[in-house]
C-alpha cells in the first residue's frame, strides 16, 4: 500500500461533484482553485482521499485551526484498489503536530501474505536432567548407544555430528 499524505495548502469542500471515485462526499467546508487542483491530481492518478471517506463531526475533519479560521488542508491518499484496507481516518483535535496544525491518522487493516509453514520441532527439555533419577537414565542410555555406534574410519567432524546424533536422539525421548 502505498500513503500520499500531507499539507496540500487547498480546501477540496464537502462536495463529490465530478469526482466520485476520488472525493468519498464527506468533506468539510467549500472547494477552492487549490482544492480542484488536488482533486484532479488524485483522479489521474487513480487515488483516493482518505479523509472524505468517512462522516465525521467537525472536530475530527478539521486539520488546521488559526484562531477562528478552521479548514482542512492535510490530507491522506491512497490507490483506489486499496480503499478497502482504509478502516477510519480521523483528525486528534488535542494534539499539535506543527504550529496550528492538528494531527491527522489513518487506521488501516492489513492481511498477511506470506503463510508461515514450519514444521514443529519440539523442544529438548535439558533442564529435566537435573533430577538425579533422570540424568542417571540418560547417561546409560547415551552409553549404550555409544558402545554400539560405529566409530571407526571417521573424521573428528563426523564422530561430532553422530555424537550429538545420539545425545539429541535420546534426550528427545
Amino acid at each position: 500500500m502505498v500513503v500520499f499524505a500531507g499539507d496540500m495548502n487547498g480546501h477540496i469542500g464537502s462536495s463529490n461533484v465530478r469526482y466520485d471515485g476520488t472525493h468519498g462526499g464527506f468533506g468539510y467546508g467549500c472547494r477552492n482553485t487549490d482544492g480542484s487542483r488536488i482533486l484532479e491530481f488524485a483522479d489521474r492518478l487513480n487515488l483516493v482521499i482518505c479523509n472524505t471517506l468517512f462522516t465525521k463531526q467537525e472536530a475530527k475533519l478539521v486539520t488546521y485551526v488559526a484562531g477562528p479560521v478552521k479548514s482542512t488542508v492535510d490530507y491522506i491518499m491512497v490507490w483506489q484498489e486499496d480503499k478497502a484496507k482504509v478502516h477510519n481516518v480521523k483528525v486528534i483535535s488535542t494534539e499539535e503536530c506543527v504550529p496550528k496544525h492538528r494531527l491527522l491518522v489513518m487506521d488501516t487493516w492489513f492481511k498477511a501474505t506470506k503463510s508461515w509453514n514450519r514444521k514443529f520441532e519440539p523442544r529438548v527439555h535439558v533442564w529435566k536432567l537435573k533430577k538425579e533419577k533422570t540424568c542417571e537414565e540418560y547417561r546409560c542410555i547415551v552409553g549404550d548407544k555409544v558402545e554400539e555406534a560405529k566409530w571407526k574410519g571417521l573424521g573428528v567432524n563426523d564422530h561430532w555430528q553422530q555424537m550429538k546424533g545420539i545425545m539429541m536422539e535420546t534426550a528427545v525421548e
